[in-house]
Parts: C-alpha cells; sequence; structure tokens
C-alpha cells in the first residue's frame, strides 16, 4: 500500500506493516520448506518494523541538533593517502575504538560471547544472534535465535541455474571469482529489483531489501560449500540438516561433519589430521561459529563494507552490492591477510625449526625488518591494542589446541614480536590483529586451502554489510557523492591562497 512520505513514520509503519504482525500467526513457507514464526515473540522482521520508525525519528533528531556541526578536518595528505581518518560515513552497525578494538551495536566481542544465545552444549555465540543485534541494537533470546536459523534453513536452496554455472566453472577459477559470480546469478530473483520496477513506495525499500539479505545469506553456505567441494575435492555434497544452526550447517556442507578425511603433508609441512574425531569435529563447528561473529563487521570503512554501502546507495538491490564488496575483499590488501601471515609462519618455522627458541624467533624477525620486509599480522589502521579478534581466537586455541606446534609459534610471535616492532619505531601500533591467528585455527582442522579463506571471510562479512544496506534503505540514505578534485585543482588552490597572504 502507497503511503504519503509526509505521513509521520509511526502512522506509516502501522500501514505499511500489517501483514507483517500478522506472519506471527501463521507459517511462512520458503523454497518448499516451513518456517515457524510464534505469536508469543516477535521475529525479525516484525522487531525490525517496530523499531525503524523510533530510528528514522532520532537520525531526525540528531541531523536537526548537529546537522552543520564539523566532524573534523581534512588535509591533503588524508585525500592522497586512501581518505584515511576521514571521518564522513554514517554506520551503525558497528563502531571500531582505537582502544577497545571493535564494539557491535555497543557490545564488545567479550561481551558478545557471554551474552549472545548459543548452540545446546555450544560456548560460542551464534551468528545468528550477532545479526539480530547489528539490526536492532538488541540482544535476542534463544527462541528468536532458533527462529532465525529455522528461517535460513527454509530459504537455504539456490536455484538450478546457480548450481549449473558453479559446477561448469574451472576449478583453476579463483574461489572469490566463483563467490562473486554465483552471488550476482542470485539477482535473477532480487525482491528489490522486482519491486522497485513496479515503483515501489520509498518507505518500503527496506521491507524488500531485508526479504534479500534473508535470503542471500541463508543461501551462502551452500554456495560456498559448493565451491569448496568442486575446486579442492570430489564435488559431492551433503544435505543441509534441519534443526542445525547455520554455522553447524555450513560445517558438514563442507565436509567437516566427521566423515573420514585424510589430509597429507604437503608444501605447508603439515603433520596428518584426520577429520573423524567427533571433538574435533564438534570444535570445528564452534571455531566456524567464532569466526562468522567476530569477521562479520568492522565499521563502513574498510572496502567491503565501504563497496556495498556505496553500490547499495546507488538503489543497486543487496546482490549487486554484495558481489562488488566480496570483489573489494578479493584484493591482497584486505581479504588475503590471513594468508599472507600463514605463509610467513610457515617459512619461519622452516627456518627456525617447530621448537625453536624465543631467540632465534627473534633473530628472523630482525633479519626480516633489516631486508626491508614488513612482518604481516601485526598492527592496524585505527586500533592501538592487541585486536580483541586476536584475542578470542588465542583463547579459543588455548582451549581446544594447546599443543598445535604453529599455534606455538604464534604465541612466541605474540610475545616477541610486538617489543621487535616498538623498538624499530616505524609503527604506531605494534600489536597483533585478526588476522595473525585465524589461518593456523584454520589449519589445525585439515582446512589448509588458503585460496578458500577469503571465502570464508566473504561468508561472515555479509552479515554486516547486508545489515548495514537494511538500515541504510530504512534511514532513506541518499546516493554517495562526495567531492573530488585534481592535482591541478589542489595546487591552485593552495597556491592562490598564499598569495592572498
Amino acid at each position: 500500500r502507497k503511503v504519503p512520505l509526509a505521513m509521520p513514520a509511526s502512522h506509516a509503519a502501522s500501514l505499511i506493516f500489517p501483514a507483517i504482525r500478522a506472519a506471527g500467526k501463521r507459517s511462512v513457507f520458503r523454497n518448499g520448506r516451513r518456517s515457524m514464526a510464534t505469536a508469543k515473540e516477535q521475529n525479525l522482521k516484525q522487531r525490525l518494523a517496530a523499531i525503524i520508525p523510533e530510528r528514522q525519528e532520532y537520525v531526525k533528531r540528531i541531523r536537526k541538533e548537529h546537522g552543520d556541526k564539523k566532524l573534523g578536518d581534512v588535509t591533503v595528505d588524508m585525500a592522497y593517502g586512501g581518505m584515511r581518518g576521514v571521518k564522513s560515513l554514517i554506520w551503525d552497525p558497528s563502531l571500531l575504538d582505537a582502544e577497545e578494538g571493535i564494539r557491535f551495536r555497543g557490545y564488545t566481542i567479550p561481551d558478545c560471547q557471554k551474552l549472545l544465545p548459543k548452540a545446546p552444549g555450544g560456548e560460542e555465540p551464534l551468528p545468528e544472534g550477532l545479526f539480530w543485534l547489528l539490526l536492532t541494537g538488541e540482544v535476542p533470546t534463544e527462541a528468536q535465535v532458533r527462529s532465525l536459523s529455522e528461517e535460513w534453513y527454509a530459504r537455504s536452496a539456490i536455484p538450478s541455474h546457480v548450481e549449473d554455472i558453479l559446477d561448469r566453472c574451472p576449478n583453476t577459477l579463483h574461489p572469490m571469482s566463483q563467490f562473486s559470480m554465483a552471488v550476482l546469478a542470485l539477482q535473477h530473483d532480487s525482491s528489490f529489483a522486482k519491486a522497485y520496477a513496479k515503483g515501489v513506495n520509498k518507505a518500503e525499500y527496506w521491507d524488500y531489501t531485508f526479504e534479500d539479505s534473508m535470503d542471500l545469506i541463508a543461501k551462502l553456505p551452500t554456495i560456498a560449500a559448493r565451491i569448496y567441494r568442486n575446486v579442492f575435492k570430489d564435488g559431492k555434497m551433503e544435505s543441509l540438516e534441519a534443526g542445525k544452526d547455520w554455522s553447524a550447517n555450513f560445517a558438514k556442507l563442507l565436509g567437516f561433519a566427521g566423515e573420514p578425511v585424510e589430509v597429507a603433508k604437503g608444501e605447508q609441512d603439515l603433520a596428518k589430521v584426520t577429520r573423524n574425531d567427533a571433538k574435533q569435529s564438534a570444535s570445528f563447528v564452534e571455531l566456524m561459529r567464532l569466526y562468522m561473529v567476530i569477521h562479520s563487521d568492522h565499521e563502513g570503512g574498510n572496502v567491503s563494507a565501504h563497496t556495498s554501502h556505496l553500490v547499495g546507495s546507488a538503489l543497486s538491490d543487496p546482490y549487486l552490492a554484495f558481489s562488488a564488496a566480496l570483489n573489494g575483499l578479493a584484493g591482497p590488501l584486505h581479504g588475503l591477510a590471513n594468508q599472507e601471515v600463514l605463509r610467513w609462519i610457515t617459512r619461519l618455522k622452516s627456518q627456525v625449526g617447530e621448537d625453536a627458541s624465543d631467540d632465534a624467533i627473534r633473530k628472523y624477525c630482525w633479519d626480516e625488518l633489516n631486508s626491508g620486509r614488513v612482518i604481516p599480522g601485526f598492527g592496524h589502521a585505527v586500533l592501538r591494542k592487541t585486536d580483541p579478534r586476536y584475542t578470542c581466537q588465542r583463547e579459543f586455541a588455548l582451549k581446544h589446541m594447546p599443543t598445535d606446534p604453529m599455534f606455538k609459534i604464534v604465541g612466541q610471535c605474540y610475545n616477541i614480536v610486538p617489543h621487535i616492532l616498538q623498538e624499530q619505531g616505524k609503527v604506531k601500533n605494534p600489536w597483533p590483529n585478526v588476522d595473525s591467528h585465524s589461518g593456523v585455527l584454520l589449519q589445525h582442522y585439515g582446512l589448509v586451502e588458503q585460496d578458500y579463506y577469503t571465502v570464508l571471510f566473504g561468508v561472515s562479512r555479509a552479515l554486516g554489510c547486508l545489515s548495514g544496506q537494511i538500515m541504510s534503505r530504512a534511514m532513506g540514505f541518499p546516493i554517495e557523492r562526495p567531492k573530488s578534485f585534481t592535482t591541478e585543482a589542489i595546487e591552485k588552490m593552495f597556491s592562490n591562497a598564499s598569495v592572498g597572504r
């Protein structure tokens, strides 16, 4: 139903969303599967329908009271330096603090580990709960998270044309290229694109963006696992299992659900591991839950989040926007950092041995720096302390894999490298970041295919990018269009200023 834009937001919501509220009293069918929504608790869409009018009024008030105030100054160096430090974006799902690290809607990673619902018998937060938090700012109940798991399961089937595209890709095509291509192919069924073509009212943009985002997130594990099985294994896929959470089903589709698979020694000089141990399989699922949570969002200025925001601001649907984000994530300066760390640790291990002394590692690090090379996995553009995403991964490793040889080296580097970098005096933040640890965890469980690591990152980052998309459309944010200058214009601008003085 069309609603005049001048109508009060609360009244508009009462007209736009009656069917949403009614959905709590019936079951919803998706892809032939049933997704149950209870009448007792609001599902995610119902909760958003209630929150959005309040949020719109809040944003309106902030703009009215503070719209003419400065966020900061921009220098010529900042313009040439990748706009680093330029304060020019609104991104509500998360905020990065230089001292505390990332906060998801105000909650730190330890907060999320403590407060967000967990799977029965599990100890790590479920990504479903984080997605709810990113969108609403609220910690969901276990029942609300369970209903979201069920809804994603109900929406998870991928169209046959997407299956055909992936199955026809040569296994030499990079997994990230296949991932982006598959997401783009899903655009065929975009609810937002179809609604926009029919002239949908602006007040309803968020509704169709939500539907696309939910469909896309639900399908990502199936797409990502199909790429993994086609490129690195025999192409055979397990089926999703009703009742399992998003991460558990993803682990099952990848083939880490207990079947005997041996990974032989290869170029990484890895010990043989067998993935048919129930305890190992369960802890891998826990790792996936943790991994998906901590890699989900990191403010709006990183390449993948900003790309999705920029492309989405043109009213490109979530499939187009997220495919673009994946292309940015595939770049070596954004999504490949953990692979660089893993290669560096592997080289270190080959040079100094598995049981190297601290002195031997210290000497190797100084030799690297004195040769003009960097030590990857340390430092961050914003953070000025140890990345809490690193810390929670370290705690996971101490619990689940304390004797792993590669983890031992990572632990030694944690104690040694920051002091070396401080002594060298060339970096503002010598502390380890998230990429310093994640690759070693994946290797431990036998997921040794490094070209696939960015796909895992991409599955996780969808939670942040798409929650940002939904809220941007709900708030009616305009197309992004910053002002640019030529180098000659810069020179003229300040030459004239100098003459004036």
